[in-house]
């Protein structure tokens, strides 16, 4: 960690539009966030080894050719894998929304990996229930159980609990046995709130972490969501409730204070995905 404050790395490439307002969440939580390539890590994977924290954005990667972050997903599972595994060994967190869920899913990173190697698939991220783009706000609630270190702890009201989606591939779908598991895990780090599960998610599952609670993937933007005035009807809060941090800004400190107290030990599980019992 620098003499200043922790070093945050946003990973970008060609389609990826949202690495700006990650690297001004970053910022406005106490972090130092620097932007670079795909093909720079790739050549360079090392050059991961320099941070505290990993920020893996959403847009359309590579213009979304084949599927939703498939490609960037195959190129980072033959390149800097192993590199990300050896980010996590050093507790160092990762927050990837949207494209970046996508990516993360698909690379192996979520919902669990065993030692270095690229776990299979469990879970996908599918085209929404009613085959349409959205862009919306939705209501998020945290569950209490959960040991995903950005969100454990928040607790957010009816009105200010809100974050923002845009995405035409966000239903979360997995076997059964798998829904089970992360729930029995506490790896689900995020729900949309009941009635607001607008992309047919199984079980609302809105976001999750890994087994280790440091990587977090999720399709809502928290990024969009730092400041009040992005609040959708910001100007009719009480100006009491506009004293504290918007949820989106508090998910974000949740990891930055972390790694400034030193990454003290939390509650968590380093196996993989267990069945219910």
């Amino acid at each position: 960690m620098s003499e200043t404050g922790p070093r945050a790395l946003i990973i970008t490439a060609p389609g990826i539009n949202c690495d700006l307002e990650l690297a001004r969440a970053f910022e406005a939580a106490g972090a130092h966030p620097e932007s670079h390539l795909l093909r720079e890590l790739m050549r360079t994977p090392s050059i991961i080894d320099r941070f505290d924290l990993i920020g893996l954005p959403g847009g359309f990667s590579y213009g979304d050719d084949i599927a939703a972050g498939r490609i960037m997903a195959q190129l980072i599972r033959r390149s800097i894998l192993p590199a990300l595994h050896e980010a996590v060994k050093r507790r160092v967190p990762m927050i990837c929304p949207c494209n970046g869920f996508q990516i993360a899913v698909q690379a192996g990173l979520l919902p669990s990996f065993e030692g270095g190697s690229a776990a299979l698939p469990v879970v996908a991220l599918a085209e929404n229930l009613d085959a349409r783009f959205h862009d919306r706000w939705t209501r998020i609630e945290v569950p209490d159980e959960t040991i995903c270190l950005w969100t454990r702890g928040l607790q957010f009201d009816q009105e200010t609990g809100l974050l923002p989606s845009a995405h035409g591939e966000g239903r979360f779908v997995a076997p059964a046995s798998v829904l089970d598991a992360l729930e029995c895990a506490g790896q689900v780090a995020m729900r949309y709130a009941e009635g607001e599960n607008f992309n047919g998610s199984e079980r609302r599952i809105a976001g999750i972490c890994d087994p280790t609670g440091l990587i977090l993937g999720l399709m809502p933007h928290p990024e969009r969501y730092t400041r009040w005035t992005q609040h959708p009807w910001w100007t009719r809060l009480d100006p009491g409730v506009r004293q504290h941090e918007t949820p989106g800004l508090a998910i974000f400190r949740n990891a930055v204070d972390w790694v400034r107290r030193g990454r003290p030990s939390h509650t968590s599980s380093t196996k993989g995905l267990a069945p219910c019992r």
